[in-house]
């Protein structure tokens, strides 16, 4: 069969209608927090990695290595000196011993877990969505502070004055980076219980690591202000990670243990 102009037309036209997302921008980011809330819901993956953070005055270079019983880490080099021997297996083997050490860190991650958690749900009515674009097998999208949305806490107050952009992976429907920047000061008690000033950054990367399995990979985080909401980022602290190897889902602190110090590096 030969198409005729009109034809082609028609059809290129109904081509591009079909590629285009069926949903708004706000639904479309919305359809991926509730995957992402799912993911994490039913993920029981543990994961081995090289772990770079770098604060002020403190950079740390360590594996860590995540079990159901804790996270162990493995401190290689503090402020660019590197640790002995001795001193790796002594940090390990003191928080196998410390069942203390063990609860306050799931008290910890507990709650910066469920902080994460309760600002991805905002995620969607806190900005105005529109799409910027698509490109391997990403959307684009750009955000800006929803003048309509009332956040219901601090954080969330600091969440809202962010704008900035959003990719989204098309096909699996996950989050791949966020890069937001605050556009106005966020004051508390009229500046009394502090405040944040314009201008700070975070920027969040995401990969794939295993099958659709999706871990952060960059956190980067520059803000200036007077209060500290993340109980375990900083004001100043660009982390990054790398070397994902994955372990047994039912793995020990004391199998975990062999891991770590089998790494070279």
């Amino acid at each position: 069969m030969v198409l005729r102009p009109a034809s082609v037309v028609c059809a290129l036209l109904l081509t591009t209608c079909m590629a285009a997302p069926a949903l708004a921008p706000r639904e479309f980011v919305r359809q991926a927090v509730q995957t992402e809330l799912a993911a994490d819901n039913n993920d029981h993956s543990r994961w081995l990695y090289y772990d770079v953070d770098r604060k002020p005055g403190n950079t740390v270079e360590q594996w860590v290595a995540d079990t159901g019983e804790g996270s162990l880490h493995r401190v290689v080099k503090r402020n660019g000196r590197p640790a002995s021997a001795n001193a790796q297996r002594s940090q390990i083997d003191g928080f196998i011993s410390d069942s203390a050490a063990q609860a306050r860190q799931h008290k910890a991650n507990e709650h910066d877990d469920k902080q994460s958690a309760d600002l991805l749900k905002l995620l969607p009515d806190a900005f105005v969505w529109k799409q910027t674009g698509e490109h391997d097998g990403g959307v684009f999208f750009h955000f800006t502070p929803d003048p309509n949305f009332d956040p219901p806490t601090w954080a969330s107050r600091v969440f809202a004055a962010m704008a900035g952009d959003l990719e989204i992976d098309a096909k699996q429907h996950r989050i791949v980076s966020l890069r937001g920047r605050l556009i106005h000061p966020v004051r508390f008690c009229g500046g009394l219980c502090g405040s944040i000033d314009s201008g700070g950054t975070v920027n969040i990367e995401r990969r794939e690591t295993g099958p659709s399995i999706w871990q952060i990979v960059e956190t980067h985080v520059h803000i200036h202000g007077t209060i500290l909401f993340f109980k375990s980022i900083s004001q100043s602290e660009d982390e990054v990670k790398s070397r994902f190897e994955r372990l047994p889902d039912n793995i020990t602190l004391r199998q975990a243990e062999t891991d770590l110090l089998n790494q070279k590096g």
